[in-house]
């Protein structure tokens, strides 16, 4: 697969990684087992899938440690990504931004993913109470110390980064100059699907103007926009849904026009809806790599073959002209 350089990280160009958060965090805890997660990277690594997104908050840690058993004899194969900089307890997350934190948090993600390098290490969170030049600062010296390849910054939440008459990634992009001063950043992570295109606004033409990587967080939606929810199903009571303000029954009633215009296209391809919408987040631009999560073998496969999906003019038309999705979680 055609590969790009970005800074002094490698990403696959038309590709789709795997995002591994739900193999043992915030969604269907029932369903987390640890032989069906390393089923699915796997899975994935067979078919050409290499970038693996995790994160040490995940879980928190076990994420970490799970794709590091995954990647025993196969860590040539694959582009790591992880991130630091929040911290889990009970009930609440905390952002930690220090130096000396950010030096102790890189040496446990490299002994939890069992390897002497991370290809990419994002900065999860910015510290309100630390100078994000002094966090970045620490993290470029991760990359001269050889224990990080390249650096990258995930956006800040929409709602705190949200003034009078702003636009939702205003505060990422104001965030994105100050680091950029320190050391180059070679991606940024933020969501981006059919239902939440927002990041097209401003902050991919930001990154496509540099010749930084993006990695589109949440590409199906949170499961939405694979059409295998069910308005009302219910959620179990640890998964993040259960409480998120998209998925009520009445909000996904209402954006279930979305579904139907993504299996419309679908069926015209003989694809299914989840490898239209990623396809559709593939189109919007060369250095975009669209990172779902799964925790099945079959699944990742699936979203693998977006890959291979090109979607006509006719297809990108009909999903731009589908209904405006409800955004009363904004």
């Amino acid at each position: 697969m055609e590969r790009r350089s970005l800074g002094a990280a490698a990403l696959a160009v038309g590709a789709v990684g795997l995002g591994c958060m739900p193999m043992s965090w915030a969604y269907s805890a029932s369903q987390q087992r640890g032989d069906r997660a390393l089923r699915a990277v796997h899975a994935a690594l067979d078919v050409g899938v290499d970038l693996l997104d995790t994160a040490d908050m995940y879980g928190p840690f076990t994420n970490e440690l799970l794709v590091g058993r995954a990647l025993k004899g196969r860590r040539s194969e694959a582009f790591v990504s992880t991130k630091c900089g929040l911290l889990v307890g009970d009930q609440h997350i905390v952002a930690n931004g220090r130096p000396g934190y950010v030096r102790r948090a890189c040496d446990a993600s490299l002994r939890r993913l069992q390897t002497d390098v991370i290809d990419l290490y994002q900065l999860h969170r910015a510290d309100p109470e630390v100078p994000v030049e002094e966090t970045w600062g620490a993290m470029a010296e991760l990359v001269g110390a050889g224990k990080v390849r390249a650096l990258g910054l995930c956006a800040v939440g929409a709602r705190a980064s949200r003034r009078r008459g702003a636009r939702m990634h205003d505060g990422t992009i104001r965030q994105l100059e100050r680091v950029q001063q320190v050391f180059p950043v070679s991606a940024v992570q933020a969501e981006l699907s059919v239902w939440s295109p927002q990041a097209l606004e401003s902050l991919l033409p930001w990154c496509a103007d540099r010749g930084v990587g993006f990695l589109a967080a949440m590409p199906l939606g949170n499961g939405f926009l694979t059409g295998t929810l069910t308005p009302g199903q219910g959620f179990e009571p640890e998964d993040l849904r259960a409480r998120h303000p998209r998925f009520t029954a009445e909000m996904m009633a209402a954006n279930q026009p979305l579904v139907v215009g993504l299996r419309r296209v679908a069926e015209r391809h003989g694809a299914t809806p989840a490898q239209v919408a990623l396809a559709w987040v593939l189109h919007q631009g060369p250095q975009v790599v669209p990172v779902p999560g799964t925790k099945r073998a079959d699944w990742a496969v699936e979203n693998a073959g977006a890959a291979g999906l090109t979607l006509t003019e006719r297809d990108l038309a009909e999903i731009d002209r589908l209904p405006a999705p409800r955004e009363s979680w904004d």
